[in-house]
């Protein structure tokens, strides 16, 4: 790469997705308040990929600002359960009541990668993954918590499918990367097309 990515996240999975992958990054996390964004869309009957994407270009644009002439590329992720967006848990009992919710049923998520360059978007993409965890015991539950601590904590789904939290699901339909928060492949894909990175 002939300059760094610039990630608009402080996300350290994000970066270090991309640092293996071989790229330059350099993270500059965006100041946008991602619940007052949300709001804006509330009501409007936007899917929860169209929230992820909004958000995604939200971060991106807000530190394109900053940095002229710099790719920058935002990211986030949903996770839908129905019509339902949720969020990262804020305590170890939201994890717990979390797990119950996701326990038995299949969620999506959604992961959205923008690349902007001068407050123009230039590339968007939306990754979606299919998980069905299976029916967990809530001793279970609290026994896993108990064993995985505030990591919990770091994932709107109250898991990391690469530990400890694979044991939670039955069925996976989905690319790892956009799993756990990145659609990696087709990424590249488009930083080769950008000639950002050799190809």
């Amino acid at each position: 790469m002939q300059q760094p990515l610039i990630l608009a996240s402080a996300s350290p999975f994000r970066r270090k997705m991309l640092t293996d992958a071989g790229l330059t990054v350099e993270a500059v996390p965006a100041s946008i308040d991602e619940r007052a964004v949300e709001k804006t869309v509330e009501g409007s009957g936007v899917s929860p990929e169209d929230i992820a994407a909004i958000l995604a270009e939200a971060k991106a644009l807000d530190v394109s600002d900053t940095r002229p002439g710099a790719l920058v590329l935002g990211c986030d992720q949903t996770l839908s359960l129905g019509d339902e967006v949720l969020h990262k848990p804020a305590d170890m009992e939201a994890a717990r009541r979390r797990l119950l919710a996701l326990s038995g049923r299949t969620h999506h998520l959604n992961s959205a990668a923008v690349l902007a360059r001068d407050g123009e978007v230039l590339w968007r993409h939306v990754g979606v993954a299919s998980l069905t965890m299976r029916r967990l015991d809530p001793a279970f539950i609290g026994r896993h918590l108990a064993r995985v601590g505030d990591r919990a904590l770091s994932s709107v789904g109250a898991y990391q499918i690469e530990g400890e939290g694979v044991q939670l699901f039955e069925r996976i339909e989905g690319d790892f990367f956009t799993i756990v928060g990145l659609p990696l492949l087709p990424l590249l894909a488009a930083l080769r097309d950008l000639k950002a990175i050799d190809g």
